[in-house]
């Protein structure tokens, strides 16, 4: 999968899948990418969540889940508020640290800031901590390292009504 709201001409992949399970239930899954602080020619992803949504309700998806890939808190907050009612499930991810606002907003979408990461719990958002602190306070680059040692993983588990394409509840959870 790729952003969605990325030049297809650049950019290979699809912007969303749908999967179905064998008792016919569909599921939806698409990414949109934020715009602030990340640079390059992404268009709005606002309009990309109105264009992709419309694309996954008429392959007849009963549930949906955007990740909506981006910087600002703000962006990702914006676009649960503007997919609520409409997506099942919208989650934040980029930056790496999980955020403690998992909650079903009122039009039935369940949403996090940012779902946080997968990897070295020993390091800076799973990199090399020496590495990650010369690139802080050092002009010289340096590239970056995957941290060794204790791994962490974030999440979120939400319960999604087929029914209604609503999340009856959400909640974060980290392991171990």
């Amino acid at each position: 999968m790729r952003p969605f709201n990325l030049p297809v001409e650049t950019t290979p992949g699809k912007g969303w899948c749908l999967l179905t399970r064998p008792d016919g239930l569909t599921l939806a899954v698409g990414n949109l990418m934020g715009r602030v602080f990340m640079g390059g020619a992404i268009d709005c992803p606002f309009k990309g969540a109105d264009r992709m949504l419309s694309e996954m309700k008429a392959a007849n998806a009963r549930l949906t889940i955007v990740d909506m890939h981006a910087e600002a808190t703000s962006e990702k907050w914006a676009m649960g508020w503007h997919l609520d009612g409409r997506a099942s499930l919208v989650v934040g991810t980029h930056t790496h640290v999980q955020t403690s606002d998992a909650q079903v907003l009122p039009g039935g979408t369940g949403y996090i800031t940012d779902l946080g990461m997968s990897g070295s719990n020993t390091g800076v958002i799973g990199m090399d901590k020496q590495v990650a602190l010369k690139r802080f306070t050092s002009p010289t680059p340096a590239p970056y390292e995957i941290a060794e040692g204790e791994g962490i993983l974030h999440g979120v588990v939400a319960d999604l009504v087929p029914e209604t394409g609503k999340t009856a509840w959400i909640s974060a959870f980290t392991w171990p």
